[in-house]
């Protein structure tokens, strides 16, 4: 289904990360991919599932040192010419603002969170777009509490709102280039990252219990609606915020 597209997959940290799990499903499909890592220390975790992944480009990203960005587009420039589509799956709040009430998030933790989990996706937009000359799709991942108040997801919930606002924007700005951009929003999924919401336990537990399929979504069931969303079946859509959570958002 994906033979012959090319892509970058942001975001992966270990085996049972989000962007893993798309990863996998996108190479099942026949995908090629670029994998990046945040740093030093994480390359030893993420390369060896870069490595049974096939990707051809494996390049260190940590969006907040300048610079890094745009060396790796270049690079995907280089190597591959074009780019057929981007996983954006990574953010972050510093813990101190993430655990208290979002109107004591300080100024700095709110833009950090924010330059994060919502600029470098329209950053990634932006490098994108000259190499997506037949198209693409580009795509981020939010979570029901962008929507909706949900106890403990706290500052995160103002920011992902942000990014679901930015996924329209830029679909509209990038439609007449065949561009299509996405959220995908899962539901709880027990990563690294969502570890650092406090009370995550009671949030999955409830979850599971009120979810019409009482259980949680799994990274596999992501990576199919993500491969989707990325191939053609999908060409009728673009903007929208698809909800990958057992059905939880009708009736949390």
């Amino acid at each position: 289904m994906l033979k012959g597209k090319r892509g970058l997959v942001v975001g992966v940290a270990n085996a049972d990360s989000i962007a893993y799990g798309c990863a996998v499903k996108l190479r099942a499909f026949g995908a090629d991919l670029a994998v990046t890592y945040l740093n030093e220390k994480a390359e030893k975790y993420v390369r060896p599932l870069a490595e049974q992944l096939q990707a051809q480009i494996i390049a260190p990203l940590d969006v907040q040192q300048p610079g890094q960005l745009e060396a790796l587009f270049e690079r995907i420039g280089r190597d591959w010419g074009r780019l057929d589509f981007v996983i954006h799956s990574i953010a972050f709040a510093p813990r101190a603002d993430l655990h208290g009430r979002v109107i004591d998030c300080s100024a700095e933790g709110f833009a950090q969170a924010m330059h994060v989990s919502c600029w470098s996706f329209l950053r990634m937009a932006k490098l994108a777009e000259p190499l997506m000359t037949q198209g693409g799709v580009l795509v981020t991942m939010s979570y029901y509490g962008a929507d909706k108040v949900v106890g403990n997801y706290n500052l995160m919930g103002p920011v992902k709102a942000a990014l679901e606002g930015a996924v329209r924007y830029a679909a509209d700005e990038l439609g007449e280039k065949g561009i299509r951009v996405f959220a995908v929003s899962p539901g709880p999924l027990k990563t690294r990252a969502a570890s650092g919401i406090a009370q995550f336990d009671e949030l999955v537990q409830m979850a599971q219990e009120r979810a019409p399929q009482h259980r949680l979504v799994d990274i596999a069931e992501v990576g199919r609606v993500v491969s989707f969303l990325v191939g053609g079946a999908s060409s009728g859509m673009t903007g929208d915020t698809v909800y990958v959570d057992a059905g939880l958002h009708n009736v949390a």
